[in-house]
């Protein structure tokens, strides 16, 4: 595999994001045409054997508005229809704990 194969597969940028018993990542890599794309992945300890389990899913650059508006508008109903209490986490070295909100952080809608 060539060095131009291996750019391809290297992130441009990640974002990791720790929410309870999840982990989400949030990556920018690049096509061989250097176009970007976006990968979420959601990741989760499964608590019988401690093997992470992982989803994703790629969302392009065509899509992005799409996306972006099919979320708001979903995230917004349920907050709008449902109590939504969110909880902030921080890793320590006996688990998860819950902390009061950082406003750097804050990615609400």
């Amino acid at each position: 595999m060539g060095d131009f194969d291996k750019r391809e597969r290297e992130e441009v940028f990640s974002r990791k994001v720790r929410a309870g018993k999840r982990t989400y990542f949030f990556d920018v890599k690049a096509t061989r045409a250097n176009d970007y794309y976006l990968t979420i992945t959601e990741s989760k300890k499964r608590l019988e054997d401690g093997v992470f389990i992982k989803h994703k899913i790629f969302l392009y650059k065509e899509d992005f508005e799409k996306f972006a508006e099919g979320l708001a508008e979903t995230v917004n109903y349920i907050k709008e229809n449902q109590e939504v209490v969110e909880k902030r986490y921080e890793f320590s070295e006996n688990g998860f704990s819950n902390s009061e909100p950082n406003k750097a952080d804050d990615l609400s809608f």
